[in-house]
Parts: C-alpha cells; sequence; structure tokens
C-alpha cells in the first residue's frame, strides 16, 4: 500500500495533490446549483461540496472556496437568498461538469451548455430541466472556517421536487434508478449501484 506521510502531501506537485486528496475521501454529491444575481444574470455550477445537515428542520450546508476571486454562486445567494440544487443525471454529464469552466458573471452557463432552464412557483433562481430531484433552497447563514479560509454556507430546503419513479412509498429515494451521477474527485463521474438496504441498526444481543 502506497503510503502518504504530511510531508509528502505537503510536497506533492498542486494537479497531483489536488487529485489525490480530493478522490482519497471517496465519493461525492454531484450538484447544479442555480443562482441568479440581483440584475437577472443566471449562474449555473456544479459542487461537489453539498452536505446533508438535518432533516428536521431540512437543512444543507454546502463548502465555497476562497472569496479572493469572484464567486458568482455566492454573490448571487447573498445578494437574492435564494439557490437551488439539482441532481445530475447521466445524460448530462459533459454540460454539468463544463458549468465549472469560467465564465464572465454576464454569460449564464445555460447558454453555454444543452441545459434548460425550468421555472417553478415563482422561484426566483432557476432549475434544472429533467435533473430527477430539484431543490428550492434559501440562504441562512454562513461560517468562516479559518484553517483553509474556506466558507460553510447554511441553506434551508423550502421546496422538493422528486422524480416518481425514484421515490419509495416510505419515503426513500433510490438514487440509482434515476441514473443519478455522483462525482470521484474533481472531474470523475460514476453511477453507483445499490448492492443492499439494511434496517436501522440496533445492538445485537449477548
Amino acid at each position: 500500500m502506497k503510503h502518504f506521510s504530511q510531508k509528502d502531501i505537503d510536497t506533492l506537485s498542486k494537479i497531483y495533490r489536488l487529485n489525490l486528496i480530493n478522490s482519497a475521501t471517496g465519493y461525492k454529491s454531484a450538484q447544479l446549483v442555480g443562482s441568479v444575481s440581483s440584475e437577472g444574470n443566471e449562474n449555473l455550477a456544479v459542487f461537489s461540496s453539498i452536505v446533508h445537515l438535518g432533516s428536521n428542520p431540512a437543512l444543507i450546508g454546502m463548502i465555497l472556496r476562497p472569496t479572493t476571486v469572484p464567486r458568482h454562486t455566492y454573490a448571487n445567494m447573498k445578494a437574492t437568498g435564494v439557490f437551488t440544487l439539482n441532481a445530475i443525471h447521466e445524460s448530462q454529464i459533459e454540460d454539468a461538469h463544463h458549468t465549472s469552466a469560467s465564465y464572465p458573471e454576464s454569460i449564464s452557463e445555460f447558454d453555454k451548455t444543452q441545459l434548460k432552464v425550468e421555472r417553478k412557483k415563482n422561484f426566483l433562481a432557476p432549475f434544472v430541466k429533467d435533473s430527477p430531484i430539484q431543490m428550492a433552497c434559501k440562504y441562512l447563514n454562513e461560517y468562516h472556517i479559518k484553517e483553509n479560509d474556506t466558507l460553510l454556507i447554511v441553506g434551508s430546503i423550502e421546496d422538493l421536487y422528486v422524480k416518481d419513479s425514484i421515490l419509495l412509498e416510505d419515503g426513500w429515494i433510490q438514487l440509482d434508478l434515476g441514473g443519478i451521477v455522483t462525482i470521484n474527485g474533481l472531474d470523475g463521474y460514476a453511477i453507483p449501484k445499490l448492492q443492499e438496504r439494511f434496517p436501522y441498526a440496533r445492538p445485537k444481543d449477548e
């Protein structure tokens, strides 16, 4: 087994280190984050840092990199207070990844890909059409992580839309039935397959 000490990691080349550390923690949620500026400019960006924070109330967390360079998603959610989360279908992989390209604020990633805008209930931020799971979210708070100068954004799920065929009777969403993509590292996309689902684990009798 290959061993990397902290000293080894610190001396790796930038790209090798990025690939290594980002993929070492395993598969991550792949989401397209939709937002709009106060001037009406729509933005779409792929994120792999969305995490579940709680179900009552329904909260999500999102890690944003340092804002030393323009971060359109962050600026938009701060300005309007809302954003959307859109699960990526396997047919959308290439276009979803392209949203990580750096475009000026005036250019919408929807116009540079085949991804289409979907509107719901007069919600200000755009959804991605044909996404199997869509969430309308409200910006609630942010916390500075001083160790690497990133931000933890906390948002609430205001509306949740789930494709009928992947929503089971007990409320569980079976992601593999919807061809929903996950991210490995920074640029690897995969579709995990369900192997087993277990009941709530309880201590075994002595």
